[in-house]
């Protein structure tokens, strides 16, 4: 005897090889049609039959299932319960077979939209309003599935759909996966191969992989465009009463900064003293003269913590109509934050000296480094008869700035450091500044990518100021009981580095306290700082009462984390594009180029001429800085990778340290 039953949603049929207990308690050992051994009970059974044999129904009633005519069906069946003989009587006739009854129930086992399932093999057919709105969605997902398969077809032959342009960079980026669009282009991509990333650059949908890898950070970061409301910006009329009330410094100011810097944060000042000694300014752009917590400016800063630095470009985290007021471009007063601090004839400073004032400072010029850095010398320093501006007051902030860079190192020293080198570098270490310049010609993109050796006199003499500055604001704010963001660098470990609301040592640079205040216009963190300082000089020992942020302040707390992580991340996207563009320069003048590398530790090396570090396992036994020749090709700019093979292996090259802070940057 053959049975009839259902199991994990198909219809099966098993043959008996034995049975026990008598009606409702029946039951049976069988063997499936796949040869499984099974034990089936009365009420699992749909239909019971000895012939045809079993493989050969199997076979007949899938093949009828394919022709039953659904809606005929359902007007056949009665409107109360019914079971599968029932009917086939109806549907067939009297003299329905047993293939066509299993057939049957083939069907109505795959057609939920017409039957409900009331049991083992028990039915009833769907109200009519039902069935309709059911017939409707299956007519929409056919349509759907054509549609995918159409689209699916056009992306496989390097088309990308019309109807989908509009939506390409959410397809990519951030996709929902219900949809036609996206189960099309994954079918696509399974077909050909390719990533989604892949597929989209072949069919133009996305212009290139640089395109690819500016999306996916805007999507995460600025998904509504990184571009700033024209709505927002400084109340003229704020600004006005700000300024009224600020004393005009009586100094020259200037700064020292690349020809690329548009945001001019900080400037210096020289003024000599009837003693011999001279008073040193450090000026700090001050838009926290007119920005003031909560409001619509911070708002937007502190949305996006820090200005984002990438080659070739830059998201700002001000609007570029505030960094123009607020910029210490030269030729008119500009508001700052100043701390002056006296030095005597030797260059030594005198901390008791210290002052900070909110005023209008006169920008008596901006030097820009490729002008002058190469004209400035110990020896040029000392001449009388060198022509280049503020050579006298470049001198004085040198002598100093020793001066300051050695307190320093005997602070490092005691905290269990080696001491850094001043000055220029080994000219065989790796460079770690570099200008990449992104040119386009004819619609061809190319990059050149020009390093820079720090530790010049003026790399020097910035970076020394600005730490000092820094040093001094922290200070300040630890001596009269102010929070603030400081940066603290103490003991080892992933948290070795990190900002927080309460003083505390910075052992890297050999300082007791640093707090960033020297960037407030592209960090959100020195913006904050300098809230602080300016209720600091304008209130004194009552500071605290009027602060923004007062003692324990949660929402400082909150600031110092928010900060950090989006810090760390504009930071890994900066490493990205780098990559990417150092990438773009090895492969934009052929499929393969030699290049010297330099070792650096676990198998991972940095090529000389550019910022790119790749893994190459063969020289993972070799020692730091083993200098090695090798080949590039296979460049994928997606994957941002590319092939190496080693062709000669040279001499370790010893490199000393240089002075820096742990970002890379004085500032």
């Amino acid at each position: 005897m053959n049975l009839l039953y259902e199991e994990g949603g198909d219809i099966k049929i098993a043959t008996v090889q034995s049975a026990s207990g008598s009606g409702d308690t029946e039951s049976w050992q069988a063997t499936s049609l796949s040869g499984k051994k099974i034990k089936l009970k009365a009420k699992e059974v749909w239909l019971r039959f000895e012939k045809p044999e079993a493989q050969a129904v199997m076979d007949e009633a899938s093949a009828l299932s394919k022709d039953i005519d659904l809606q005929l069906l359902w007007d056949c069946a009665p409107e109360e319960e019914f079971g599968l003989v029932d009917v086939s009587h109806e549907y067939f006739g009297a003299q329905a077979t047993i293939p066509q009854q299993v057939s049957l129930g083939i069907a109505l086992q795959g057609a939920p939209v017409f039957f409900r399932r009331k049991g083992r093999g028990r039915f009833q057919r769907a109200p009519l309003e039902q069935l309709q709105a059911g017939l409707a969605a299956l007519e929409r997902k056919q349509k759907e599935l054509e549609q995918q398969s159409a689209w699916q077809q056009e992306l496989v032959a390097g088309t990308f759909p019309e109807t989908l342009k509009s939506s390409a960079q959410q397809l990519l980026f951030s996709p929902d996966k219900n949809t036609t669009a996206y189960k099309a282009l994954m079918a696509a991509c399974t077909e050909t191969g390719e990533s989604p990333a892949q597929l989209m650059i072949r069919c133009a949908a996305i212009d290139s992989p640089l395109a690819y890898h500016q999306g996916m950070f805007l999507k995460a970061h600025f998904p509504n465009g990184a571009a700033h409301s024209q709505s927002v910006g400084v109340d003229q009329a704020a600004y006005a009463a700000a300024i009224a009330e600020l004393p005009l410094a009586d100094v020259k100011a200037f700064s020292i900064d690349d020809a690329g810097t548009t945001e001019i944060d900080d400037a210096l000042s020289v003024t000599e003293l009837e003693d011999g000694g001279h008073r040193i300014g450090i000026h700090i752009a001050a838009p926290g003269l007119a920005i003031s917590k909560d409001d619509p400016l911070d708002q937007v800063a502190r949305a996006r913590m820090s200005t984002v630095y990438f080659p070739g470009d830059k998201i700002t985290m001000l609007p570029d109509s505030v960094i123009e007021q607020f910029s210490l471009d030269e030729g008119a007063p500009r508001p700052a934050l100043s701390i002056y601090v006296d030095i005597d004839a030797e260059g030594l400073a005198n901390r008791d000296s210290l002052q900070m004032r909110a005023e209008m400072v006169p920008m008596a010029a901006n030097l820009r480094l490729e002008d002058i850095e190469h004209l400035v010398s110990e020896e040029s320093l000392q001449d009388e008869g060198a022509s280049y501006p503020y050579r006298k007051e470049l001198a004085i902030l040198w002598m100093a700035a020793k001066h300051l860079h050695a307190a320093r190192q005997e602070k490092r020293v005691a905290n269990g450091l080696r001491a850094e080198q001043l000055g220029l570098i080994d000219p065989n270490a790796l460079a770690r500044d570099f200008h990449f310049q992104i040119q386009d010609a004819n619609g061809v993109q190319r990059v050149e990518i020009v390093p820079r050796q720090r530790g010049s006199i003026l790399d020097t003499i910035v970076a020394e100021w600005m730490i000092f500055c820094n040093s001094a604001s922290g200070q300040l704010l630890a001596d009269h009981g102010l929070p603030g963001l400081f940066r603290t660098q103490k003991g080892w470990g992933p948290l070795r580095t990190r900002m927080q609301t309460t003083p505390g040592p910075h052992e890297g640079l050999g300082l007791d306290y640093y707090a960033w205040c020297t960037s407030p216009l592209r960090r959100y963190s020195d913006l904050v700082n300098q809230w602080q300082l300016i209720a600091l000089a304008k209130h004194g020992v009552t500071a605290k009462m009027v602060a923004p942020f007062p003692p324990r302040d949660a929402a400082l707390m909150g600031i110092a984390a928010d900060f950090e992580s989006s810090y760390q991340t504009y930071g890994e996207y900066q490493d990205r594009l780098e990559k990417y563009w150092c990438l773009r320069w090895v492969s934009q003048d052929g499929e393969s180029k030699n290049v010297h590398v330099r070792h650096l530790k676990e198998g991972m090396s940095r090529l000389e001429l550019v910022p790119l570090h790749l893994p190459i396992p063969e020289l993972a036994s070799h020692p730091r800085m083993t200098r090695a020749e090798v080949v590039l090709t296979d460049v994928d700019l997606l994957q941002l990778s590319a092939a190496i093979r080693v062709l000669e292996v040279e001499a370790k090259i010893e490199v000393p340290q240089v002075s820096a802070d742990e970002d890379g940057s004085a500032a």
